[in-house]
């Protein structure tokens, strides 16, 4: 392989800093995999739950991290058709077209190192082919990682979790990277009313350029959920969009739900939640997002045109940028929630 080494953050132990540093790369490519340059990547909720090993013990550390990011394809191995070299990608966690390849063993100060299919917080990594979407070369390479997860997300959550339909409520609890962007698509959508809650009055701004109809500060509101329905009425709003994963949350998301709604959790829960169980058996609907269930090879190239097109907007989504080196630095940012999306731009 024509690339042998690439600087990378790794995570080495669980609720510590990531430790970057070089490391090496595999010596050929095996089938389905290729060998592609990070350009640009962001930080999604996910790498923080790994970081903290939310879900338990991590039995594959060290291992790298990172799944949405643009990048430019190098060297191609065995069996891969959908890419080839000099094409421009976005990385995405979703699988999609092309081989799903075995995952990559790199090197790492003389030990095996765990990835898998993708990572982004490396300026050279190894994918699988079905984790990676061709997108035109002059599309703005910073925006492209959002396509990654944040974007393609959002669009999943409002056209198949929720499946919501014009003149339908919705309220969004949480309007960082993925919220903000299920504003948008909850406006394309023909939602109305649009209710944005945020805790920081910047973002619920950015909602509001968004498409929100009203925005409620819950740092200011001492009952929130009376806020939404003196808005949508006593029943509550026909969906509910919940990002934050905090439990208190949750709860009011899908207490507030009407009786004929969805509530649609996507933010991770990392302690227990107590609901009603009652309503589900009627017609109140409570479901999990995976992603969105997004198709990459669909949604992506859909979204580009409605961006070409003027119909959607990711200015000001991403509110920092930062090297790879100081990676530690954005991470803490992304945990304090005063950002939108941050960007790490890892190999420009």
């Amino acid at each position: 392989m024509q690339v042998k080494t690439a600087k990378a953050a790794i995570l080495a132990r669980s609720r510590e800093p990531l430790v970057v540093d070089e490391i090496a790369l595999p010596e050929a490519l095996d089938a389905g995999q290729v060998l592609i340059k990070v350009l640009h990547t962001t930080i999604c909720g996910a790498q923080i739950n790994e970081i903290d090993a939310v879900k338990g013990p991590d039995k594959f550390l060290p291992h790298l991290l990172g799944h949405e990011a643009s990048a430019e394809v190098i060297e191609i191995g065995p069996g891969v058709t959908q890419v080839k070299p000099g094409d421009t990608v976005v990385l995405h966690w979703r699988p999609s077209r092309g081989i799903a390849s075995r995952t990559p063993s790199y090197r790492w100060r003389g030990e095996h190192l765990n990835a898998g299919w993708v990572t982004t917080f490396n300026d050279y990594a190894v994918v699988s082919e079905n984790r990676m979407t061709p997108i035109p070369a002059d599309f703005d390479l910073k925006i492209a990682p959002l396509f990654g997860c944040a974007v393609t997300t959002a669009a999943g959550v409002v056209n198949n979790d929720a499946k919501l339909k014009i003149g339908e409520s919705v309220v969004i609890f949480g309007v960082g990277g993925v919220g903000l962007n299920l504003v948008q698509f909850a406006q394309l959508a023909g939602a109305y009313p649009i209710i944005a809650v945020d805790l920081l009055a910047h973002k619920l701004e950015m909602a509001k350029a968004r498409g929100a109809t009203h925005c409620i500060d819950a740092s200011k509101t001492s009952d929130v959920g009376g806020a939404i329905r003196a808005i949508v009425g006593a029943a509550g709003p026909d969906k509910v969009l919940e990002t934050t994963g905090v439990k208190s949350v949750i709860e009011l998301a899908y207490e507030l739900t009407h009786p004929d709604g969805t509530c649609v959790l996507v933010g991770v829960p990392n302690e227990k939640v107590t609901i009603y169980t009652l309503p589900i058996h009627f017609n109140k609907v409570l479901t999990g997002s995976h992603g969105g269930d997004a198709a990459p090879h669909i949604d992506i190239p859909r979204i580009i045109r409605l961006v070409r097109a003027g119909r959607l907007s990711f200015d000001d989504i991403i509110t920092h940028e930062f090297p790879l080196a100081e990676i530690n630095a954005a991470l803490d940012l992304v945990r304090s929630g005063k950002a939108g999306r941050v960007l790490v731009n890892v190999g420009s």
